[in-house]
């Protein structure tokens, strides 16, 4: 495409043009009108506007499938480009010149954003090559309602009455009420998906069973701190100050979720744990047993989303001979510093993020560490990392960036990461031929898409370097691959060739079990199962059960990186308001 003839105006008139020509598809009110306005492999993938589901249509047959039923119920009008999002652009998404508009719209249920990407069909004719199409805004229930100029005389002036810490702790005692959602688990899922239900009017309760508002951070690993960086990371409503430093420390984040929790007025009970639980399907409510400081509560919530990420069961695999070692045993989850360690020997079990994290940290601290290695990793430098989220870097306002972030369907996905992992495994390739020489196994993924297809399959598998590899390089940390081990002895690890490794203490860094394993120990074997699995990838390129209504009347779950709870969080919680305002059913 020549850039002479893609001028801004050019590009701006194209977009218009299949703009115009899509809104008269719409009006048409047939499949097969809208689905030309595609090229026969284009993608639309929907989350909620037209559908009230987060699915991926792939190939006009598919797309037409989708349509029928949906279309004329929603009623799509008034597309066009709005003022203040970027204007349509020539970009390169996954390898392809394609040009970027990103529109609005109304539905019978309200407002709509869009991003859809054109390209040049065989007959030289530009059409959409991806769409996708998101509902921000319920029709009468804007998410940032305007304030309310008789705020004061709720808060302030009722002289004799209860002032505005009066009221806060009234609500969150729950003494003459139970709430309608309960989230369980108070890290950024949590958080950021209560806050947009506050935001909506829905009087949610979080309960998390650490001590303190941001201990799920906080009780980490000493030297732990975020390995993407600030800009990405924001929260709801609360972006983190310019001043913050790139990557954000575990301890700033934590003491930010105070603050969160405390300027945006979030119900939240720390020490409380989730005891069990049971859906009454007559009421239309769950039954919810809550432990907190030590007294037991029952409350009745429409709505329970489960928000416990990666701090829920930790994986402890069943290693031969552990039962008899004489050291010190702990999973990664339980590890914060390694002081103590100075000058003893430790083995850590697992190379991924945390196994690296908690190695080096030992290694720093004078331990002296060797890695078992029990399956191939995907290791990536710390600043090559950063280039999936360069979006995010191309100069255009933040919300658009997160809508652009949801425009890309699962093949275009997989695409865009196998050529991103390759560009980051040429520019790694020294360190990464460092690692093979030490006996390091490599792995890009089952099919060359790297660590963010790796996260969003299995939520792990991977390591940014930020020193460790190093250390394994030049040998300061010793690797020991899990095909070689035979079991552990009381006094370390004991070799297949009779070697014994010394060693006082085992940090099993082998990750967590899902949520569904949450909601099986919790909620049962029925309630589990009808769900089924949770995260990784379903048949139609989505995360399982994700941000999603489940299978599972009132049953929600959310989790992943603080972008992903950013972004959808808000869809989460327009479907709980939809449902709570008759305007969505709960299947």
């Amino acid at each position: 495409m020549d850039e002479l003839v893609l001028s801004p105006d050019v590009t701006r008139r194209i977009a218009q043009d299949w703009l115009g020509a899509f809104a008269a598809a719409l009006r048409d009110g047939t499949p097969d009108a809208v689905v030309a306005q595609f090229l026969p492999d284009g993608h639309w993938r929907d989350v909620l506007a037209f559908t009230w589901r987060i699915g991926t249509a792939s190939g006009r047959e598919a797309i037409a499938a989708m349509l029928r039923g949906n279309l004329a119920r929603t009623n799509p009008t008034g597309l066009h480009l709005p003022d203040r999002r970027s204007p349509p652009r020539r970009v390169r998404r996954a390898g392809v010149e394609c040009i970027e508009t990103i529109f609005s719209f109304a539905t019978a249920a309200g407002r709509g954003d869009a991003v859809a990407r054109l390209a040049v069909d065989a007959d030289g004719v530009w059409r959409c090559w991806t769409l996708v199409t998101t509902l921000e805004e319920l029709r009468g229930f804007p998410e940032i309602a305007p304030q309310d100029v008789d705020d004061a005389e709720r808060y302030s002036r009722d002289f004799g009455g209860e002032n505005w810490l009066d009221q806060r702790k009234r609500a969150i005692a729950y003494e003459d009420r139970d709430p309608v959602t309960l989230v369980v688990g108070g890290g950024q899922a949590g958080l950021d998906v209560a806050a947009r239900l506050n935001q909506l009017g829905i009087d949610t309760l979080i309960v998390d069973k650490h001590p303190r508002v941001g201990d799920n951070w906080r009780l980490r690993y000493h030297a732990l701190t975020l390995h993407n960086e600030v800009h990405v990371n924001h929260m709801p409503y609360m972006p983190f100050p310019p001043t913050w430093p790139v990557f954000i420390p575990k301890d700033k984040l934590a003491n930010w979720f105070e603050a969160y929790v405390e300027a945006l007025e979030l119900n939240y009970w720390t020490g409380t744990e989730l005891i069990g639980g049971r859906y009454d399907d007559n009421a239309g409510h769950w039954v919810i047993q809550l432990r907190r400081d030590g007294q037991e509560r029952v409350v009745r919530p429409r709505h329970v989303v489960f928000a416990t990420g990666a701090s829920g069961i930790p994986i402890n695999p069943d290693t031969p001979g552990l039962d008899s070692f004489k050291g010190e045993v702990m999973h990664s989850g339980a590890y914060t510093d390694g002081a103590k360690w100075k000058g003893r020997p430790a083995i850590v079990l697992g190379t991924g993020n945390s196994g690296h994290d908690v190695a080096q940290d030992l290694c720093a601290s004078g331990a002296h560490v060797t890695m078992v290695q029990r399956s191939p990793t995907y290791v990536v430098s710390l600043k090559e990392a950063q280039k999936v989220y360069a979006i995010y870097n191309e100069g255009i306002p933040f919300e658009d960036c997160d809508l652009i972030a949801t425009a890309m369907p699962y093949p275009v996905l997989r695409q865009a990461y196998q050529l991103s992992t390759a560009e980051m495994r040429n520019n790694d390739r020294d360190m990464l031929a460092g690692l093979a020489a030490r006996g390091f196994k490599l792995t890009f993924g089952e099919d060359d898409t790297g660590f963010q297809m790796m996260y969003l399959r299995r939520g792990g598998g991977y390591y940014f370097n930020v020193g460790c590899s190093d250390m394994i390089i030049d040998g300061r940390i010793k690797l020991v691959q899990h095909d070689d081990v035979e079991c552990f002895v009381s006094e370390g690890l004991k070799l297949k060739d009779g070697t014994v490794l010394p060693a006082e203490l085992v940090v099993s860094a082998t990750g967590y079990r899902n949520q569904q394993d949450m909601v099986r120990a919790f909620l049962g074997d029925a309630v589990a199962d009808r769900i089924g699995p949770v995260w990784g990838f379903d048949a139609g390129g989505e995360l399982r059960n994700m941000w999603s209504r489940t299978r599972q009347p009132g049953l929600w779950f959310t989790a992943g990186s603080l972008a992903q709870c950013r972004i959808y969080s808000r869809y989460l919680a327009i479907q709980i308001k939809a449902i709570e305002e008759g305007m969505l059913s709960t299947h």
